[in-house]
């Protein structure tokens, strides 16, 4: 385990529903799944179908313990948790995180609706690992492990959809997917999570000319992550929650473009890895 390292690793960058296909390899399918591993702590941000190989990945490096955050529970950011093997695993403990939800359903509420029948096979019952489910509030200060400080804030997003900002180490990574901005404004609740962070991980599902036929759908684009980015000073800018449709070479294009405007950007991909060295006497 490297003590001195931020890793984020993507598992599933697509959004609205997982492809596959040739013209989809390069950037993979799988729709939203984020690991961070803050030193000897691993979170994991919704549970896409890229939960399934996160899952097999964890297991295979030993990990027994982690959290896991919701931003939201549509389709395509939970599809994965019933396929999610380490929940079906003694000697496992798994910490589920909600708060878009806070006021009308608890954490394990919303996990029971969509783990049973006849939805799925069989319950939540059926599980052998250990499962915490937390509940919290938009705005709550979550300490979840020593040392590790998770921010939240509202999302722009039909249903409500959480943003989070992860301190750890000095280094600050923020997800900011399924959020929809305002033609002309900057969201001040974005710009907070978002502040200084070495990297911004923003919904690009759509481009600016495509904003206005796709209105109310609760998606933003890669020129406004720009624009936040610049406006918060912020160092990196992963594109993020690709539209099911963008090709390779469609996102090849989007990248170039980007990057031509803001010098950290790129477009996320499947099993992409980032790492962040941290100082020891900032970790402590």
């Amino acid at each position: 385990m490297d003590d001195d390292i931020f890793l984020v690793r993507f598992w599933g960058v697509r959004g609205s529903i997982a492809v596959s296909g040739p013209e989809f390899a390069r950037y993979g399918g799988n729709t939203i799944c984020i690991e961070m591993r803050c030193g000897e702590h691993t979170l994991l941000f919704d549970a896409g179908s890229g939960l399934r190989p996160a899952g097999k990945a964890l297991r295979a490096s030993g990990v027994t313990d982690f959290d896991l955050f919701f931003t939201h529970c549509h389709y395509d950011h939970i599809i994965g948790l019933p396929a999610f093997k380490p929940m079906y695993e003694r000697g496992i403990k798994v910490t589920l995180w909600s708060g878009h939800l806070a006021g009308r359903m608890t954490t394990r509420q919303m996990v029971d609706e969509f783990i049973r029948p006849p939805w799925f096979p069989v319950t939540l019952g059926v599980c052998r690992a250990s499962l915490d489910c937390r509940d919290f509030a938009s705005g709550d200060v979550l300490r979840p492990r020593e040392g590790v400080v998770v921010r939240t804030g509202s999302l722009t997003h039909p249903g409500g959809c959480i943003g989070y900002r992860v301190e750890w180490g000095g280094r600050v990574v923020a997800v900011i997917t399924d959020t929809e901005h305002e033609p002309g404004e900057l969201d001040q609740a974005v710009l907070q999570l978002i502040e200084d962070a070495d990297l911004v991980i923003y919904d690009c599902t759509y481009t600016e000319e495509e904003m206005e036929r796709y209105r109310g759908n609760g998606h933003s684009t890669w020129q406004q992550g720009v624009k936040l980015c610049e406006a918060a000073g912020a160092r990196g800018l992963a594109l993020f929650h690709h539209d099911p449709s963008r090709t390779d070479d469609e996102l090849d294009g989007m990248e170039r473009l980007a990057k031509d405007r803001f010098a950290g950007a790129f477009a996320a991909r499947d099993g992409q890895t980032l790492k962040f060295p941290v100082s020891v006497h900032k970790k402590r």
